[in-house]
């Protein structure tokens, strides 16, 4: 998709072309929840059509642009382009699968594992005690923490609400209680060692990690052999935080929590709209 970004009217400028490497299928879902919405809350008119909405919000999302530059070029304000930005986000938020129902759907398809992670994404630095708990000693960065699930392939299912970025991976699973919606479901995951000890239950395990060595006990060749294959069968997990990442503006999020939970599973609903594998 190319749009021609003009200045308004009566202004000088040069023109430039923003090309947008998203499918068809993509904007038409976006522009029908935009159209979908308009016709719900009885709206008769916006400034520009859904179709132009959904294109404006898709490249803010995807390259991250600046909210002024990309309104001057839509001869709208910067604001107008926010409300549109934080109206599109909620409406693809709503259609991001819960926990439950996700690990069912996989069960329902035949699947028996899925794979789990997290990831810091990067917030912008704000002065004051307030921001304290998002400072992440592991990542030497201010952020906020995310665990997703993606299934044998890669594919991603399901991705829980922020936590401050001080926030440990097993708390937030814990918090989530995802061993216990595993269990319902009737599924296995796999997790990295930052999960070792997650599971309640070693009589009965749905989760699998790798080994951890302590001192004085060094791990054997069979559990060094066992961690890679872990390891091995994850590697389709940072497929999945690749393309969510390719959404720019998680490059730095500028949003509080709550919007920021919504961002992000907004762009989960993208992401499985532009990758199936």
């Amino acid at each position: 998709m190319r749009r021609n970004n003009r200045p308004a009217e009566g202004t000088e400028g040069p023109v430039y072309q923003c090309r947008l490497p998203l499918s068809s299928a993509t904007s038409d879902l976006v522009s029908g929840l935009v159209r979908g919405h308009l016709k719900k809350i009885r709206s008769r008119w916006r400034k520009l059509p859904p179709g132009r909405i959904a294109l404006i919000v898709l490249a803010v999302l995807r390259h991250d642009q600046r909210l002024s530059d990309i309104a001057g070029g839509n001869d709208v304000s910067a604001s107008t382009v926010r409300r549109w930005l934080l109206e599109v986000i909620g409406l693809l938020a709503a259609r991001a699968p819960r926990l439950d129902r996700a690990l069912k759907k996989i069960a329902r398809t035949g699947g028996v594992v899925v794979l789990l992670d997290g990831t810091l994404v990067r917030t912008r630095r704000r002065t004051g005690d307030a921001n304290g708990p998002n400072y992440s000693g592991k990542h030497k960065a201010h952020g906020l923490l995310f665990l997703a699930l993606t299934d044998e392939r890669g594919n991603l299912v399901w991705i829980s609400a922020a936590k401050p970025g001080r926030c440990s991976e097993i708390t937030t699973a814990r918090d989530n209680k995802i061993t216990a919606h595993l269990r319902e479901a009737g599924l296995g995951v796999l997790a990295d060692l930052g999960f070792v000890g997650l599971d309640d239950n070693p009589d009965d395990p749905v989760i699998v990690t790798g080994r951890k060595a302590t001192r004085g006990h060094p791990l054997t060749a069979a559990q060094k052999e066992a961690n890679r294959l872990v390891s091995r069968e994850r590697a389709a997990n940072e497929h999945g935080f690749a393309d969510l990442k390719n959404w720019r503006i998680l490059t730095k999020v500028r949003m509080n929590a709550r919007h920021a939970t919504m961002l992000l599973r907004a762009l989960l609903v993208l992401t499985n709209a532009e990758v199936q594998r």
